[in-house]
């Protein structure tokens, strides 16, 4: 089986213990806890899970949402010859004191939002400045 480099970000009551990290969050106390390898693999779907997490609590807030917690669980695979990524998936868990309704809605808008997946979707250059 091809390794899918997984990592979790959450924060709130779906924070999770013994983490990699842990760095503070405007949203939370506590701040938001990184669990997964230090490795370029890992920090790219640390990248995907932390912008997820963050949207759904700027986003809550926009609608009225009182989010309690947020996990977000990301992982994907890399051509070995190329290193070129195979795509990333995440899923996003919530603990909200709003109904299911409120709180698909509230997914839906950070699925359209959410910058850092918007980003590697459409493709991003990036190069070495000298």
């Amino acid at each position: 089986m091809a390794e899918t480099y997984p990592v979790s970000v959450s924060a709130g009551t779906l924070r999770e213990d013994e983490p990699l990290f842990v760095s503070p969050h405007r949203w939370t106390e506590g701040g938001v806890s990184v669990r997964g390898a230090f490795t370029g693999a890992h920090l790219l779907h640390v990248a995907v899970g932390g912008c997820v997490l963050n949207d759904v609590y700027r986003e809550a807030e926009d609608a009225g949402v009182d989010v309690l917690g947020v996990r977000v669980a990301v992982s994907g695979g890399f051509d070995p010859a190329t290193w070129a990524s195979t795509g990333v998936a995440y899923v996003v868990e919530v603990d909200a004191a709003a109904d299911d309704a409120a709180v698909a809605a509230l997914l839906d808008r950070v699925e359209a939002v959410a910058e850092i997946p918007r980003a590697l979707t459409r493709g991003t250059a990036v190069r070495r400045l000298r």
